[in-house]
């Protein structure tokens, strides 16, 4: 028995091995280029880290300084970073707008994707296609099709009478707005995860309701919406992880906006998220050591979001016919 319990433990450990052989060039890929680097940044949050000079331990003072709070070694009382606030607040009103239109836009036109009989890939592909261009050259686009002077679009609108075409981009009241006409431009990838959610809603229960004599908003608001919920509850997580590292678009946008001058968020600040500050911060600025704390809070909010949306999915979600 007891050489038999032998061969037994060395067959499971002959299968652990090479399972973990297997993974080997997982582990070690996920050790090196995301484990070490999150707790190397995690000791840099509070330290004074120029990367050209060693670190220096300086505890909390990268956390007060993002805050304003407490007094900082060196620096005034009550010194805090004066762009700080303004990123956070443009990177809540990008999730705050842009996540629930990209939401709204992607089922109403999923759901026009599911009644054409002929022509419905054509349709499909043509709707899904723009997601795959990558979002520096949409960004691009978008600033020749809404520049101010050129852009066809303004040159469109100015043609009707009484209209005057805005400066999108030029404009701070404008450069938001005009950043949530280019996403909702490229949903082609919500599309398609809507389109799979509606179209494996049971066909029966369409037939059952209907029966009983429920109109078409009565059918979508007691079938369709809640057999998609999980579709909805997937892409506003991922709505908002996106928002909260939005970056890519901003910048080529405030570059053209800026100029020669190049200076990030133009114009007035307006698209200065969160991510081009922490670039700013890190790259530009070279104070890595406030940067890294920077991007620890942006992890903090992004877990604390989810964990967030996560606890409440269990009363609006539903799963199989039933809240999970």
């Amino acid at each position: 028995m007891a050489e038999r319990r032998r061969a037994r433990r060395r067959s499971a450990l002959r299968k652990y091995g090479v399972v973990l052989l297997l993974l080997a060039p997982w582990i070690v890929g996920f050790c090196a280029f995301t484990l070490g680097p999150m707790i190397l940044s995690l000791y840099w949050s509070f330290c004074h880290y120029d990367m050209v000079n060693a670190p220096r331990w300086i505890g909390l003072a990268n956390f007060k300084f993002m805050f304003g709070l407490g007094t900082i070694k060196g620096l005034p009382p009550g010194a805090h970073d004066p762009y700080y606030w303004l990123s956070v607040r443009n990177t809540l009103w990008i999730i705050a707008f842009g996540v629930p239109l990209r939401i709204v836009f992607g089922m109403l036109t999923a759901m026009l994707l599911t009644r054409p009989k002929r022509g419905v890939n054509a349709y499909r592909t043509l709707f899904f296609a723009p997601s795959m261009v990558p979002r520096v050259a949409t960004a691009l686009v978008f600033v020749y099709l809404l520049n101010p002077v050129s852009g066809p679009i303004n040159n469109l609108i100015d043609a009707i009478p009484g209209l005057s075409a805005p400066l999108w981009f030029f404009d701070p009241a404008w450069a938001k707005p005009a950043l949530l006409i280019m996403g909702l431009w490229g949903i082609g990838d919500a599309i398609v995860i809507y389109l799979a959610g509606l179209l494996n809603v049971p066909r029966d229960l369409y037939e059952a309701i209907a029966i009983e004599g429920a109109n078409a908003r009565q059918r979508f608001r007691h079938v369709t919406l809640p057999l998609i919920t999980p579709v909805i509850f997937f892409t506003l997580i991922m709505g908002i992880i996106d928002g909260f590292q939005y970056f890519d678009q901003a910048y080529v946008a405030g570059n053209a906006a800026s100029g020669q001058n190049a200076v990030l968020g133009q114009p007035q600040g307006s698209l200065l998220f969160y991510g081009l500050w922490l670039y700013e911060k890190a790259f530009r600025s070279f104070q890595m050591g406030y940067a890294s704390a920077m991007a620890w809070m942006l992890f903090l909010a992004t877990m604390a979001c989810t964990v967030v949306l996560l606890l409440t999915s269990r009363r609006w979600v539903h799963y199989g016919g039933g809240n999970q």
